[in-house]
């Protein structure tokens, strides 16, 4: 393949998690749309998103907004099955204190088993895909024992896989995995230079078979979007300097997230799969984004 010539892609849309669940290798996430979490929603779906992400946390996310959205969108032409949903439980210290989806002094494992039930009445679903621990608590044991009720939401079959987000530390990583009776399936973070883009940890992720999901993958890298040899590579596919960020990420077994509220740019960011990066061309991203985390540490 010459450089900047499309390739037929077989439909590497998908990845297989280590549980078998089948994941998008985009998916839509649904952070600060408030009022407009329905419609964007259903739109994305609409527009061919097929996996969505969300959180019960009223302080950022409208999750029954987000449910709303996909009861217009799902139906004959879009079975629940086609639509990987995923959403989050976030501990008290990161929700409004004036509107906590479970009760604050109940036990962790409560509070995990509420905010779940307020999730499915919410999201309108009697399962989920993905359940992710919003962060990791001070204490590890505290985030053992809220890990446990997540798993026997597992075993009971409300949820097909585990997750943790906002994990910047390796070795707190390898202590949830080495306690975990369930091991936690996907990591969310934000991609950023200051954690110099999680190499350790996603190191740690591709020997474990955990899969790696980027927030902020925009937002945080305006100086990776502006480089001008991504700038050059981006005119010479005739694509945007943030689809060849996404393909290359994508073509890394990095699943991205995207909260995009434009209509067109959902259709781009559905679009990088149209085409395939050379190795060489991947080199290209991964020493702007190793030149990035030396400067961002």
């Amino acid at each position: 393949m010459t450089a900047g010539q499309a390739a037929p892609v077989d439909d590497q849309r998908w990845i297989m998690s280590a549980y078998g669940v089948r994941m998008p290798r985009i998916i839509y996430g649904t952070a600060w749309k408030k009022e407009r979490s329905a419609a964007l929603v259903e739109l994305a779906l609409r527009s061919g998103f097929r996996g969505v992400d969300t959180a019960c946390q009223p302080r950022h996310y409208n999750e029954a907004g987000v449910g709303e959205g996909l009861a217009a969108a799902i139906g004959a032409a879009l079975p629940r099955a086609d639509v990987y949903l995923q959403t989050k439980f976030t501990p008290v210290r990161g929700q409004d204190p004036d509107n906590i989806p479970y009760d604050p002094d109940a036990a962790l494992s409560q509070q995990v088993e509420q905010s779940f039930r307020a999730s499915l009445r919410n999201l309108r679903t009697d399962y989920l895909d993905g359940l992710i621990l919003h962060s990791p608590y001070a204490e590890d044991r505290d985030t053992l024992a809220v890990w446990r009720a997540m798993e026997d939401l597992h075993r009971d079959g409300g949820v097909r896989q585990l997750g943790v987000s906002n994990c910047y530390e390796l070795s707190r990583l390898e202590r949830l995995y080495g306690e975990a009776r369930i091991k936690p399936a996907v990591i969310q973070n934000r991609f950023y230079a200051e954690t110099g883009y999680d190499r350790d940890i996603r190191a740690f992720c591709r020997k474990r078979g955990i899969l790696y999901q980027s927030f902020w993958t925009l937002t945080a890298n305006p100086k990776i979007l502006a480089a001008p040899r991504l700038a050059k590579l981006a005119a010479r596919y005739g694509r945007s300097p943030a689809q060849l960020l996404f393909r290359y990420l994508t073509q890394q077994d990095i699943v991205c997230l995207t909260g995009t509220s434009s209509a067109e740019h959902m259709l781009e960011d559905l679009a990088i799969f149209d085409f395939r990066l050379s190795p060489e061309e991947c080199k290209t991203l991964d020493d702007l984004l190793r030149r990035s985390a030396r400067r961002g540490r």
